[in-house]
């Protein structure tokens, strides 16, 4: 089994050089004969290319495909056209990855594709959040790493084939969000079937909450909103509007907890800031979800309303 590990970054060269260097220290063990890191460069406007072709000799096992910035939806597609296995996995260039954790997926896959009899699977990591840059890999598994989404690139695999008779990303997903959960629905469609494989540990590295993070955080609700509808758009189901919150009952969910949106990233901030002081930036983090959440189902509704849906 030859895999082809596909890496959209855009501007993340630190924690990508941990994310590269965990790839290199893979375990192989059959059923993988070999593997390569598809790095593709979504226009960075840092130092992540001249970095990369500075330390090639370093990462044996990476390419470097370069495009004008386009999104990770693009991105990723661009890496499937240009990689050499026979089995693709997606992760994001801020996870940094277990030594056997190519091994996991393989002999995951291989099992599966034994007892079907064919290879309409993806067998789908564990992901878990960290603020560790340091040492990334010491962060234990928590109750809210768990995720019930159908198929997130942030850790999975799947047989070449199958992925390319999907059709692969939309490239109209440009900004943030959701583009894997649409394939996701195409795969179901298709009756390709999820596969755990919990012993494939991906951690997910981002920093821990500081204010200023917050202009941009909101930034990103409007941003899900549109590609929200985007997806509503090409599935027009209520599996989807539950996925997206483009329901009245997400709607009244987030004005109960919010309180009608008297908790909002204003009235809150002095006590995220007090939270961040004491060392609980994850907890601030799950407290400013709250208004969070209400801002992207506002929004969602408020594109929608312009676009004429209900």
């Amino acid at each position: 089994m030859f895999l082809s590990v596909v890496i959209p970054t855009y501007n993340r060269l630190p924690i990508l050089e941990k994310c590269l260097t965990a790839l290199e220290r893979q375990r192989l063990e059959a059923p993988i004969t070999n593997y390569e890191v598809v790095v593709v460069d979504d226009g960075s406007t840092d130092d992540t290319v001249n970095w990369l072709l500075r330390q090639s000799a370093a990462f044996p096992h990476v390419r470097l495909i370069q495009q004008d910035h386009g999104g990770p939806a693009e991105g990723r597609n661009r890496g499937v056209e240009h990689a050499r296995g026979d089995v693709v996995v997606f992760i994001d260039s801020d996870l940094v990855v277990t030594e056997d954790f190519l091994l996991r997926h393989a002999q995951q896959l291989e099992q599966t594709w034994r007892q079907r009899g064919d290879r309409l699977c993806f067998t789908y990591g564990a992901v878990i959040n960290t603020a560790n840059f340091e040492d990334p890999t010491s962060e234990p598994h928590k109750l809210r790493d768990l995720s019930w989404a159908y198929f997130a690139t942030g850790n999975v695999a799947i047989d070449r084939q199958v992925l390319e008779r999907s059709g692969l990303f939309d490239t109209r997903f440009r900004l943030y969000g959701w583009e894997d959960l649409e394939l996701g629905e195409r795969l179901r469609q298709m009756g390709v079937v999820l596969v755990r494989c919990p012993e494939a540990v991906g951690y997910h590295w981002h920093p821990p909450l500081s204010l200023d993070q917050v202009p941009r955080l909101i930034a990103v609700e409007g941003e899900r909103a549109k590609m929200g509808l985007v997806f509503y758009r090409k599935h027009p189901t209520r599996r989807v509007r539950f996925i997206i919150q483009f329901t009245l009952l997400h709607r009244l969910l987030w004005e109960l907890l919010t309180l009608g949106g008297l908790l909002n990233e204003r009235s809150l901030k002095p006590l995220l800031a007090w939270l961040i002081r004491q060392g609980k930036p994850g907890l601030a983090m799950e407290l400013l979800r709250l208004p969070l959440n209400r801002i992207g189902v506002r929004a969602l509704y408020a594109e929608a309303h312009a676009a004429g849906l209900r």
